[in-house]
């Protein structure tokens, strides 16, 4: 049955609480008597759903998405679109060099994450005391979503503000960038928290966090640290869970049928039944559908004709690097290669066309011979109700068991586990289709193979380029693109440093 989110509830409460535009203004904590009103368990709920709310919209909004944002600086996909100025501030991240402060993608994208932690915040500094019957519960839930925010943050800017309270008047917002390590720290300790005191899997709402996900959580963390020893066990802890397992077959991971299925850690949930149409689209603001699935469909206008392949046309981002197919063909990995991309080949022969004569001065902008098929463009996603090219109800899989089998390969290789790192690995490549990996591949050879698998199995998901620059791989793999070591990090927004009293231009990222 298709999932609910519940998010309306999230926007009445925003309402009570209101953002103003500006994105370094938190809630307002005078509009209604907090102490009364988190005295009433329905409301610590309405608040957490909220919270909830707050993340589907950072991860699928119009053109500025965290998804967006985190994937295109990746090899493994291009921009795309109309043309080379079609959406500036995504094709600026896509090619590294013109990358500002000013991007507005990336500022949308600090702005909602802080939204996020605010909000997550306002719950748990008026329940903490409480004696409430749902305030354990709360605790972990906003506890889970600050360490998520935090974590995503620091990865993306390093150094950044840690907000742990709200300001209570204006000159109170000015807070100095705390250092990555104490960002660690307090996720950490977030973390911790949230798998003492969350259900386990199945044991609650299907889009809402659980135990297992913050473990997962929580041994990512530690490997990006590369405390590898110390993230064994939380990844140990979920592998071992008869809960969590591999979906079958690559293509059912994406399916709408698999919908928060069992490899599913935390899903974002959007729904296809909201009736959106071209009068009703809340462009930059909050859609219960996935816009951003017609975004990144093969662009229509006559230049590919989809006939054939269970697609629809969309607006022509993100498409495929030729790097990715390559990869897919040199490992002999046709089931994942065809859940992820459709070559030109295989387009035609399933009765469709490409034709580039159509396409502004007659070339197919960031075009490398294949669509994306993972996150497509799928008729059976989307509903006749309304305008069906604004109504996909594609989940987008945030983190999933293939991912924690993969970090766990990797922290069980650096940690002297060759054996252990092969286990995990191969529980990948089956699935796939793929043999064992040879027995013989110890050391940096085995490291080299969870490398090339986790481009295999996580490519469109956001994962590559963070992975590429924490590994000290960047400069080799994107050679030739534009890459410098100043895009291992984004630019503190400009918004930011001109609003928050403690920073400066000399708190600016290097290079920016």
């Amino acid at each position: 049955m298709k999932k609910t989110f519940l998010t309306i509830i999230g926007i009445l409460f925003l309402g009570i609480f209101s953002c103003t535009d500006e994105f370094t203004e938190n809630p307002r904590i005078n509009v209604e008597e907090l102490d009364t009103y988190f005295l009433e368990e329905e409301n610590v709920e309405t608040a957490i759903i909220g919270i909830y709310d707050l993340m589907q919209h950072n991860y699928s909004k119009d053109w500025s998405s965290a998804f967006l944002v985190k994937l295109l600086p990746g090899d493994d996909s291009n921009a795309a679109g109309g043309n080379e100025n079609d959406q500036n501030q995504l094709q600026n991240i896509d090619d590294y060099a013109k990358v500002s402060s000013s991007n507005v993608s990336i500022a949308s994208v600090w702005d909602l994450y802080y939204r996020t932690i605010a909000l997550s915040n306002l719950v748990i500094n008026n329940i903490s005391d409480s004696n409430l019957g749902n305030k354990d519960r709360a605790l972990a839930e906003a506890k889970f979503m600050r360490a998520w925010c935090y974590f995503e943050l620091t990865t993306m800017f390093g150094d950044v503000p840690l907000r742990l309270t709200l300001p209570e008047k204006a000159e109170d917002f000015g807070i100095e960038k705390s250092s990555r390590a104490a960002i660690y720290t307090q996720v950490e300790l977030d973390l911790t928290a949230a798998i003492a005191d969350l259900p386990g899997k199945g044991q609650s709402d299907s889009f809402r966090a659980t135990s297992e996900t913050a473990e997962a959580l929580m041994g990512k963390v530690l490997v990006f640290q590369e405390k590898y020893s110390d993230a064994i066990p939380f990844f140990k802890s979920v592998i071992d869970n008869p809960a969590i397992d591999l979906e079958t077959n690559p293509e059912d991971v994406w399916s709408i049928h698999k919908e928060f299925g069992k490899e599913s850690l935390f899903e974002m949930g959007y729904i296809s039944t909201s009736a959106r149409d071209w009068g009703n689209l809340a462009w930059g603001g909050r859609n219960e559908s996935n816009l951003h699935i017609q975004l990144m469909g093969p662009r229509g206008d006559g230049i590919f004709d989809v006939t054939g392949t269970g697609l629809i046309n969309g607006w022509g981002f993100n498409l495929p690097t030729s790097k990715l197919v390559k990869a897919f063909e040199a490992a002999g990995d046709t089931k994942r290669k065809a859940a992820t991309l459709m070559t030109e080949a295989k387009l035609i022969a399933a009765g469709g066309s490409v034709d580039p004569t159509a396409a502004t001065g007659g070339v197919i902008w960031d075009y490398e011979g294949a669509i994306r098929i993972k996150y497509g463009t799928k008729l059976e996603d989307t509903s006749s109700d309304g305008v069906k090219e604004l109504n996909y109800g594609t989940n987008y899989r945030l983190f999933r068991y293939a991912e924690v089998l993969l970090l766990a390969a990797e922290a069980y290789n650096k940690d002297g586990q060759d054996g252990m790192a092969r286990t995990e690995l191969n529980k990948v490549r089956n699935r796939a289709g793929l043999a064992n990996i040879d027995v013989n591949l110890t050391g940096d050879a085995l490291f080299e193979a969870i490398v090339n698998e986790k481009f295999l199995e996580l490519p469109h998901e956001g994962q590559r380029f963070w992975d590429l620059v924490r590994w000290g791989k960047a400069a080799t793999e994107l050679s030739g693109t534009g890459y410098s070591s100043t895009n291992d990090l984004y630019p503190i927004p400009i918004t930011e440093i001109d609003k928050n009293s403690k920073l400066s231009l000399t708190d600016q990222n290097p290079g920016y």
